[in-house]
């Protein structure tokens, strides 16, 4: 089994003569032992493969980790939006490469293990003999957190790779061969790194090539035109290189030690004995290739030691939710999803506190007194979304990450100005035209979350929230003036050059309202009334496009009028990945006047017509693998518009409901197999459905995203007997949350009752604070009515 782990000594095989009892006794305890698996062994990162994004699949990764090897099938195919599905795909059968850095827009540091003739192209998936890559069965691939090894057939190579925080660490055990060679195709697209401007690559010693890539992803180019990506290396190997050159393309400079320009490459070659290791450590920098030296020297670690260490750190980082219970499918559903989870959105600063700054040059972020940064630097995928799966569980679990992504964001904006939604070594990448930025601030701040400059952050929040005078395109909310000047904000069926500023005027109309909203709490606490009564306003800003004679969300002309021609399925006309049936619930912010103005029955007839139709179709795009395939459909769950609506039962006098739809999703959206992992094949951005699945399998979720001025989580369905999440003790006063379910059975998917602290909860919610006071939560299930008739 992978990742089986025996206790020492008692679970041994002991070959002595010993009586039958005392062998039965040993059998018993033998099966105990081994039947015995942490979290770590419940994580299978291959489970979602199949069409998964370019940051999706790196299993030697730490946690949050810069250097995030992993091997690519197609990662130098590319992708024309910027976004698609690219690097590793479960139903490829030759891998490319090893690419040592993956992240949103980021790319690039291929390496690759070859013998016999050197060939510098990599070939295509259909052409593996006219390249270096190289068949592989999955029978010879380990992946798991930390670890990565494959047999590469073709040249009887096993390739294994490992991290620290920075340095990438390989192995590759080599055949006898007179010819064995590591190609650094350093000059050449990776995922979704976009156009390569310029490269280097250098031998810098007996030992050692370094260098750097440009590249322009087409995320930057479009949100921050005339902008590029960096990232430098410094690769050591634990032998002295006998022959070395360079390449571009097919040409081939033997024995050159400098090449620049796009599609720049390097080379080693030495003889090698029959399984004969090669190392190399990469460290890894997105400010200079000094620093990813430093970061090299500082971090580096011998395979063995790396691989060890990688694999403490992720079996800590899983522990700190441990689960008991459950069905085998549910944990590895659970603990997959948090792997990822705390995979995505990885560190962007050096050990010494360098960090890319949004003009191209380098920060440094401050040091305390023992010469250590006071916080790192990430870079981050677009929030859209977040407030639903990812920062509840980093509010939870993991607020000292949480801290450090403002702190990111507030870096950016004192460089310059703005707070931007998606970073990319500080560029922006919105992704998606909106900004939630300061929403994620205030929920942070709501939950005492405030390690930061707190007045700075306000700033940036009330700025991102009704500022528009000079505001950068890759800011979001360009429609923002509208907004708040009148309001509302005018449809047009005018896409122009830019879509997010002119064709989603409904959906961004419900999410500045809910903006609008979350920085209200924040400066309301702050004392700043008047900009608390002016987003107050504008947080009820969506009830002006809410049609009472359909009860659908309905755009408005210029003039006021409710827009012609309007089909509540059709996204992509006043709303963004979206549609009017999903996005009419997305008011999570004032659910009870959503309630009030749909009628209590309207309101729960609809939720349950949402979800008895979607349910056929998997809950969104059925078996379709694409991670648009569920846009035009009734309801969504692979994409984060959706995510809240099964939730919102509980602001009803039936949240049983909400109660079965989750178990039910969980139990039917979510897979074990690489097709269907998230849906099929649907767009699991940066861990966000991985989370959701944690937060709705653990039995908390907040619909308002943590954004009160007191936030509240809501109580679901837990999958699990017990569940134990230990809390930061530098952020909060309890040492841990427990949730007890008693009866819990896969048939036993709804609550009968419910405890807080040996107290009858007269709603299923609670607050944040109490959480994480330290809580114990007693539920007790019973078996699940029929809620429907002709229920599946």
């Amino acid at each position: 089994m992978k990742g089986e782990k025996m206790q020492p000594l008692v679970c041994s095989n002991i070959q002595t003569s010993v009586s039958r009892l005392m062998l039965l006794l040993l059998v018993v305890v033998f099966v105990s032992c081994s039947s015995q698996s942490e979290p770590y062994d419940h994580v299978d990162p291959n489970i979602g493969t199949a069409h998964s994004r370019w940051f999706f699949y790196t299993p030697a990764a730490q946690p949050f980790g810069m250097a995030k090897p992993a091997p690519s099938t197609n990662g130098h195919y590319g992708n024309k939006w910027g976004w698609e599905a690219v690097g590793y795909d479960d139903r490829h059968a030759s891998i490319e490469s090893f690419v040592n850095v993956h992240e949103f827009q980021i790319g690039g540091i291929a390496m690759m293990p070859t013998v016999g003739q050197l060939r510098t192209q990599p070939g295509l998936l259909e052409e593996p003999d006219a390249g270096y890559r190289s068949r592989f069965t999955k029978e010879n691939e380990v992946a798991q957190p930390g670890y990565y090894s494959v047999v590469l057939d073709d040249y009887d190579i096993k390739a294994e790779l490992t991290s620290t925080k920075r340095v990438a660490v390989h192995r590759y055990t080599f055949p006898e061969s007179e010819q064995a060679h590591i190609l650094f195709d350093i000059g050449r697209r990776q995922g979704e790194s976009g156009k390569v401007v310029d490269a280097m690559v250098r031998k810098a010693g007996t030992n050692t090539i370094e260098g750097w890539v440009r590249t322009e992803p087409e995320y930057v180019k479009k949100y921050q035109s005339g902008a590029f990506i960096d990232i430098y290396f410094s690769a050591e190997l634990d032998r002295a290189i006998d022959e070395y050159g360079m390449f571009r393309g097919d040409t081939v400079y033997a024995g050159a030690d400098f090449i620049k320009g796009e599609g720049a490459g390097a080379y080693v070659t030495f003889k090698t004995g029959a399984n004969e290791q090669v190392e190399i450590q990469v460290g890894l920098s997105y400010t200079s290739i000094d620093n990813a030296r430093l970061n090299r020297t500082s971090e580096g670690k011998r395979f063995n030691d790396a691989k060890e260490a990688a694999t403490q750190l992720w079996a800590n980082e899983l522990n700190k939710i441990k689960v008991l219970g459950g069905t085998e499918a549910e944990k590895t559903k659970f603990y997959t999803g948090l792997y990822h989870a705390l995979l995505g959105r990885g560190l962007a600063s050096d050990v010494n506190g360098a960090y890319p700054k949004n003009d191209g040059s380098v920060g440094q972020i401050p040091l305390n007194t023992a010469g250590v940064p006071e916080y790192n630097f990430y870079n981050t995928d677009a929030i859209w979304g977040a407030f639903w799966n990812l920062t509840q569980l980093w509010a939870l679990a993991w607020p000292e990450y949480y801290n450090d992504y403002v702190q990111s964001h507030l870096l950016v904006y004192e460089d310059t100005g703005w707070l931007g939604d998606g970073l990319a070594n500080s560029r922006y990448v919105s992704g998606v035209g909106t900004n939630f930025v300061g929403l994620i601030i205030a929920a942070a701040y709501n939950c005492g979350i405030r390690n930061y400059d707190v007045d700075l952050a306000l700033e940036a929040a009330l700025k991102n929230e009704l500022e528009w005078k000079n505001r950068p395109l890759g800011a979001g909310k360009l429609d923002v003036e509208q907004f708040v000047k009148n309001g509302y904000i005018a449809h047009t069926d005018d896409w122009g050059d830019i879509p997010e500023a002119t064709a989603f005027c409904a959906s961004h109309m419900l999410e500045y309202s809910f903006s609008a909203h979350a920085v209200a709490q924040m400066a309301k606490s702050l004392g700043r009334q008047k900009e608390y009564e002016q987003l107050k306003e504008l947080s009820s800003a969506w009830e002006y496009i809410f049609n009472d004679e359909s009860g659908f969300i309905h755009p408005r002309d210029s003039v006021g009028n409710f827009i012609s021609d309007f089909k509540p399925f059709q996204a992509w006309r006043g709303f963004q990945e979206g549609n009017s049936w999903q996005y009419s619930f997305y008011i999570p912010h004032h659910v009870n006047q959503l309630v009030d103005k749909m009628g209590e029955t309207e309101f729960v007839e609809r939720l349950d017509t949402l979800f008895l139709s979607s349910r056929a179709d998997n809950f969104g795009g059925g078996t379709e693998i694409d991670a648009f395939a569920g846009v035009e459909t009734i309801y969504n769950h692979g994409n984060q518009p959706s995510l809240h609506i099964s939730w919102l039962y509980n602001f009803t006098g039936q949240p049983e409901k909400t109660q079965y739809w989750t178990r039910t999703i969980c139990d039917e959206f979510y897979g074990t197999n690489p097709i269907h992992g998230y849906g099929y094949g649907q767009d699991e951005d940066q861990g966000q459905l991985g989370a959701w699945y944690v937060m709705a399998s653990i039995g908390l979720f907040d619909v308002a995203g943590l954004t009160n001025e007191e936030p509240t989580m809501q109580i679901g369905s837990p999958a699990f007997d017990e569940v134990r999440i230990s809390l930061n003790s530098d952020y909060y006063p309890g040492k841990q949350i427990v949730i007890k379910s008693k009866n819990n059975a896969p048939s036993n998917k709804l609550l009968q009752s419910a405890k807080l602290n040996g107290n009858e909860l007269d709603r299923y919610e609670v607050a944040f604070e109490e959480l994480v006071n330290g809580a114990t939560i007693e539920l007790e299930k019973t078996t699940s009515k029929t809620l429907y008739k002709n229920e599946k």
